[in-house]
């Protein structure tokens, strides 16, 4: 096995190299977005999480870890509304973190359109948009 001589990057670093690649949202554009059919919110928050906090209504729920089995166009465990690799996501996790990484990892499959919610869901809640308590 070669050993790398890069650096090791930590996470902190990776996030905010990641982040430059992402045409990041606010609450405010995300729910217009999502309003107008422009984007599909795509909840990746765990379960305790939503039971906890409630549910962002009409956006799709995929656990972080089948994300990327669920929204590549090409998959054959997509679901439905992952119809082309136009599609125009916003990734939602709880505070702004994930959702980064996962929405960099979406890119990598060719939905250049990917990005996420600056803040999370929690930003979603404080804006007082739409949440549903389960």
């Amino acid at each position: 096995m070669a050993v790398s001589s890069r650096r090791p990057v930590g996470i902190d670093e990776l996030l905010e190299r990641v982040r430059e690649g992402l045409d990041r949202v606010e609450a405010t554009e995300a729910y217009e977005a999502a309003q107008s059919g422009e984007a599909l919110l795509v909840d990746i928050r765990y379960a305790a999480l939503r039971e906890r906090d409630g549910l962002i209504p009409g956006a799709l729920v995929v656990e972080r870890n089948e994300l990327e089995w669920r929204l590549d166009p090409q998959g054959s465990h997509r679901s439905p509304e992952a119809t082309s690799h136009d599609l125009r996501v916003v990734v939602i996790c709880n505070e702004g973190y994930a959702s980064s990484l996962a929405a960099v990892s979406l890119q990598q499959l060719g939905l250049h359109r990917a990005t996420d919610l600056v803040g999370g869901f929690q930003a979603w809640k404080a804006a007082g948009f739409p949440v549903t308590v389960q």
